[in-house]
């Protein structure tokens, strides 16, 4: 049977579909952490999702014998295209089997898709905006995934290669040994940087308090930091009320390091999570009947890892030591909750300032993902 690409509405009965494809993929794959479905179909619902107001998108299911072969999302975020001056579209949430003729027709649904909207190239896997998973993994496969970060197979790049797409970044990724005290050049640096620009961290007993004092602050602070980074989309203000609601209630408070200047203005902030990776690998990435509890299990410390999902310094502040400052506060706590390793996400592979804040730990670089692009 020929495969059959079928456009995909914002139903979500049909999204449902969709988001399980990607996960039935990687049945029995050890590596592979699935998403949490609800929150996954929530992003890709125009209703739900924020990004919408400035992108637009089509997602599309491939078929074979009317069963799910293939799924990808295109995206336009005219933000980004208008501060570029280019005309890219982006493809995200791309799955399908290692077949030709598969991969064929779902990138050529969304490169048609995108021509009919006037655009010339096309770059991913990227998201709505950053705060969305990039990066196609091309090394690393072996290794287990986060809850912030793409999985495929090794077939992927593999086909992406083969259909004209080339490199236009690549990021990487480390996992840093937790020490059994924290480093005592790193306690130097840190405490050097704090009398010096006269700088406090800042610890919070209360989520609400915490958003309510710094969440409008930490978002705007993400905005100017990593303004400059490849792909950026600012957030918006209907964003970050978005992204406040969802994140800032559900940390874990001990793994959040807030640091502000003399006026109590943010200068840096650290947020990290307790993996969640097994947990999500329980739950199939679904709360109900019983999936909470491997969640709620994990959220209360009872991991082996932390991921540290976000690392933001203000821009006068860069290179001076504050990272030394987040890590001296975050490090105690680390040690107090038994985590053993730390995962540090994503990096752009030439941000040379953030990969040195590694160089006093034990650590590897065990992934690699890649943003491909090609014109249209």
């Amino acid at each position: 049977m020929s495969v059959i690409v079928k456009p995909i509405t914002p139903k979500k009965s049909e999204l449902k579909k969709y988001v399980q494809f990607g996960i039935d993929l990687y049945k029995g794959n050890d590596c592979y952490v699935p998403p949490l479905v609800f929150d996954e179909i929530d992003t890709l619902r125009p209703d739900k999702n924020p990004a919408f107001d400035f992108c637009r998108a089509q997602s599309f299911m491939a078929y074979r014998d009317n069963k799910p072969v293939g799924r990808i999302t295109a995206i336009i975020n005219d933000v980004v295209n208008q501060r570029t001056g280019e005309k890219t579209m982006r493809f995200g949430w791309v799955d399908f089997i290692d077949d030709k003729e598969v991969a064929d027709a779902l990138f050529k649904a969304a490169e048609d898709w995108g021509r009919n909207q006037g655009m010339t190239s096309i770059v991913g896997p990227m998201g709505f905006s950053d705060m969305d998973h990039e990066g196609m993994l091309i090394d690393g496969f072996n290794e287990l995934g986060t809850m912030a970060t793409i999985y495929n197979h090794a077939y992927y790049p593999t086909h992406m290669e083969r259909m004209g797409y080339v490199k236009d970044a690549d990021w990487v990724e480390f996992r840093i040994t937790i020490p059994d005290a924290v480093p005592d050049k790193y306690q130097r640096i840190a405490e050097i940087v704090r009398k010096k620009f006269n700088l406090r961290t800042v610890k919070f007993t209360s989520r609400k308090k915490l958003k309510d004092a710094y969440g409008q602050a930490l978002f705007e602070l993400i905005n100017d930091a990593y303004d400059k980074l490849y792909g950026y989309s600012p957030l918006t203000q209907r964003q970050i009320d978005y992204y406040i609601g969802m994140y800032l209630g559900v940390l874990r408070l001990e793994d959040v390091s807030v640091i502000v200047d003399e006026n109590d203005k943010l200068v840096g902030v650290g947020i990290s999570m307790p993996s969640f990776s097994r947990a999500l690998q329980k739950s199939g990435g679904k709360l109900f009947p019983f999936g909470w509890r491997h969640i709620l299990k994990a959220m209360k410390g009872k991991s082996e890892g932390v991921d540290l999902m976000l690392i933001a310094i203000a821009k006068e502040y860069l290179g001076k030591g504050v990272n030394a400052l987040l890590f001296t506060d975050l490090l105690p706590g680390y040690i107090r909750n038994g985590y053993k390793w730390a995962e540090s996400n994503i990096e752009l592979e030439d941000n040379q300032n953030v990969q040195k804040q590694w160089e006093y730990f034990d650590y590897r670089q065990h992934r690699r993902r890649r943003a491909f692009k090609k014109s249209l």
